[in-house]
């Protein structure tokens, strides 16, 4: 599972050919949650408020580049990496 984007002691990780709909996993010390990228919503798991806060902050501001790698994981490419929160 790439990671691809690491920011506040939160991963960001992708599978290669996984389920749709599209969607990231967020890893947080022991918790972790699947966001669904087109709505930007938890569809399963869970984050600590702040985190998730941080996490569907980053996920808008990046929405097309993660639906961009979402592709590249399904065609079991490489996705890139994106710039993590400041």
């Amino acid at each position: 599972m790439p990671t691809i984007s690491a920011f506040y002691g939160i991963l960001i990780r992708m599978f290669f050919n996984d389920h749709s709909p599209p969607h990231f996993h967020a890893i947080y010390s022991e918790h972790e949650a699947i966001i669904n990228i087109e709505g930007l919503f938890i569809s399963s798991g869970y984050l600590p408020r702040r985190a998730l806060e941080l996490v569907l902050d980053w996920a808008e501001l990046h929405q097309h580049e993660l639906l961009e790698d979402w592709n590249l994981c399904k065609a079991k490419q490489q996705p890139k990496a994106i710039i993590p929160l400041k």
